[in-house]
């Protein structure tokens, strides 16, 4: 970049932050003209109200008849002198239906005196509009540092030149960069400063994705290994005494298909993290309703789960959020599923619906289970995290996992509510859909 392009960009920040300071103070006089203008119409309903009271208040306000007369009626209007003439003689009317005048006022005084002191007000606000532009402009240059910082940077990077010896320099260290977790390049160079924290920080992000791949697959190893090896144990014990022990075959039919089905569904949630992680999973966002959707849900839930209460509540209109219906469906049933999980039989579990905000939307999951230790959910997202208390009840723990990769896809959020013995709240907050 040379030198004139630098003396380019640095021009075009400097004029975009003008605009921009220069666009806040036209706004804060166009608002301070129409909050004027608004105050001037106030002032004189309130003064003209408060003569209609004081003229006579036995006549109520509703049997009143208002109108805009003449003193001295003027035939035609061909100067600016006649015309000042109208204003000056224009009053203000009010009579009863009797047709008895209550009240005659010639309003070009008021009118006068209200104008004049708002047009001052007016001026002062303008003034300190006009005297806040300094003001803004460092507000702005404030909100803009990160962007002229990153200009900054850029163009320092631009003025490197690097000689062909530098170049060796960077191919022979990173050709003699040991594979361990702490090793960093370091080239002793001054020049090279901000090459050397751009590859370091690149080999943290490598090192740190490494790290879970391998810890991912362990976990996964870990889970597969225990039904496969009771699997195993089972066909064993079917070759040696299952042709016989009638009670034998069908301990191990039994146990075979019910490991068999825990396998499957642990594959199928590593395969759809998987595809999830490589990119692989596409969403289709329309726009859904989260009544109808959560109402499913809770119909579902009272079919198949007769040991627990639930209870569901809606607002009356439609709460609506641009999302793909059934990969969302997919983590409130997730949620759902773990509060029958910990709730005991004949208790209540809560689905509900709502407002979090001007511009948010929540789906809710309550149940009065066995709660969580503050510890817990900070891990609970992590992929085959299960607390201690959760290991006796069963599970993968891939399913919120699941449930949140599919909430940051849509740019949602939880928020979590948990105490031990008293039960979870779990909140899925989603952008409201406003278009029609």
């Amino acid at each position: 970049m040379s030198s004139n392009q630098n003396n380019n960009v640095r021009g075009r920040m400097s004029s975009i932050r003008h605009r921009l300071a220069g666009q806040r103070v036209r706004m804060k006089m166009g608002m301070h003209f129409f909050q004027s203008i608004f105050l001037i119409v106030v002032m004189l309903a309130v003064w003209l109200a408060a003569r209609e009271y004081m003229a006579d208040v036995a006549v109520p306000f509703f049997e009143r008849s208002r109108s805009l007369t003449l003193a001295s009626p003027i035939k035609k209007v061909d100067s600016f002198y006649d015309f000042v003439n109208v204003v000056r003689t224009l009053r203000y009317t009010v009579t009863s239906k009797a047709g008895t005048v209550i009240l005659q006022e010639m309003i070009i005084a008021p009118v006068a005196l209200i104008v004049a002191f708002s047009s001052g007000l007016l001026a002062l606000q303008l003034l300190g509009d006009l005297i806040s532009y300094s003001h803004e402009l460092r507000r702005v240059k404030r909100l803009l540092a990160p962007i002229d910082e990153l200009a900054a940077q850029a163009e320092a990077i631009s003025r490197i030149e690097l000689s062909e010896e530098k170049y060796h320099l960077i191919e022979e260290k990173i050709t003699s960069l040991e594979p361990t977790e702490e090793a960093k390049l370091s080239f002793g160079d001054e020049d090279l400063m901000g090459v050397e924290r751009a590859m370091n920080s690149l080999l943290t992000r490598i090192r740190e994705s490494n790290r879970q791949q391998a810890r991912f697959v362990n976990d996964a190893s870990h889970e597969l290994r225990t039904p496969i090896a009771v699997i195993e144990g089972y066909a064993n014990m079917l070759a040696r005494w299952g042709r016989e022990d009638e009670k034998v075959l069908d301990e191990s039919i039994t146990a075979i298909q019910n490991e068999s089905a825990h396998m499957k569904h642990l594959v199928e949630q590593l395969l759809f993290l998987a595809r999830g992680d490589a990119g692989r999973t596409v969403l289709n966002p329309v726009r859904v309703d989260l009544c109808e959707m959560m109402q499913t849900v809770y119909e579902e839930s009272l079919m198949i789960d007769e040991g627990h209460i639930y209870k569901y509540s809606c607002p009356v209109e439609p709460v609506y959020v641009l999302a793909d219906e059934g990969l969302l469906k997919q983590s409130v049933r997730i949620l759902v599923d773990n509060a029958a999980k910990y709730t005991k039989p004949k208790d209540e579990i809560l689905l509900s619906v709502g407002y979090a905000g001007y511009n948010e939307v929540y789906v809710q999951v309550q149940d009065t289970g066995i709660g969580m230790k503050e510890s817990d959910v900070e891990h609970m997202f992590e992929r085959f995290y299960r607390s201690d208390e959760a290991r006796s009840f069963g599970g993968t723990g891939l399913g919120l996992s699941i449930a949140k990769w599919i909430v940051d896809k849509h740019d949602g959020h939880f928020e979590i509510t948990s105490r031990e013995e008293l039960g979870t709240r779990i909140k899925i907050v989603l952008k409201k859909d406003s278009n029609p």
